[in-house]
């Protein structure tokens, strides 16, 4: 196979949480001639790589640069709290952020939620990233605030969660730059947003003719006239009838020769 025989890929990055398996199978039934390449990227970088081109298409985490990315929110997470199984906070189905307050909160540097200002009390180091917070969790360091869907992608046996309310949330964009909107492009968004197969964004081939459409030929039989002759019944039909009653009505008797 040469290059240029080599079938062109669309590449799609997505950020830890985000599991587009769904999207990426309906892909592969309607386009199998079309490689979907998938790229995990870290949320701090999701921007910059559709920005340098290294991807298609993303899903990121909300707010991203709008004078150069366009994007589709499609759902906001739950944020939970990552607790020791045998905290006390286990008790309780959900949990104010408020009742944080006396808690040590550890804030990873790649934190995903937009505060304002953390809740609890700060750890004595923030740590790199969220799965080594997660580490910390578990040794009795900290509490863990995170999108739901981190809570279960670091999940361990020794941890558990519980909704958290007042606290900021992620929501969940397809993104991709604007200026680069490629048919490929175009046909993941409608994936995405649960087009059919059928569905187009161009123009319709003109439908097939169906029993309505065929309703001028029935209507041949009710007065449309017949190649090469009258038509059946109707109202010209009666008007000759009737004139041909009053020419025998005039005509009378024969005369008599004389």
């Amino acid at each position: 196979m040469t290059g240029s025989e080599v079938p062109l890929a669309f590449r799609l990055a997505y950020v830890p949480g985000v599991t587009p398996a769904k999207w990426v199978r309906i892909w592969n039934e309607r386009l199998p001639g079309t490689p979907l390449a998938l790229a995990g990227v870290p949320a701090a970088d999701a921007e910059d790589l559709l920005r340098e081109g290294g991807a298609d298409a993303g899903f990121l985490r909300l707010p991203v640069d709008r004078t150069f990315l366009s994007a589709i929110p499609l759902y906001t997470e739950t944020t939970v709290v990552v607790v020791p199984k045998d905290h006390e906070v286990t008790a309780v189905e959900e949990l104010a952020v408020e009742e944080l307050a006396e808690e040590i909160l550890l804030h990873p540097l790649d934190d995903t939620l937009d505060w304002e200002r953390p809740p609890g009390r700060p750890a004595f180091e923030r740590p790199a990233t969220t799965e080594d917070a997660i580490e910390l969790v578990a040794a009795g360091i900290g509490l863990l605030v995170v999108p739901q869907s981190l809570a279960r992608l670091y999940h361990r046996k020794d941890l558990t969660y519980r909704p958290l309310t007042g606290a900021p949330e992620s929501r969940i964009a397809l993104s991709w730059p604007e200026e680069k909107t490629t048919d490929l492009v175009e046909e993941f968004i409608g994936i995405v947003r649960g087009r059919t197969v059928n569905s187009t964004r161009g123009p319709r081939p003109a439908p097939q003719q169906t029993k309505a459409g065929q309703s001028g030929k029935a209507g041949t039989k009710g007065g449309t006239p017949r190649k090469g002759g009258a038509p059946r019944g109707g109202a010209g039909t009666a008007k000759n009838a009737r004139g041909a009653k009053g020419g025998a009505a005039k005509r009378g008797k024969p005369r008599r020769r004389p």
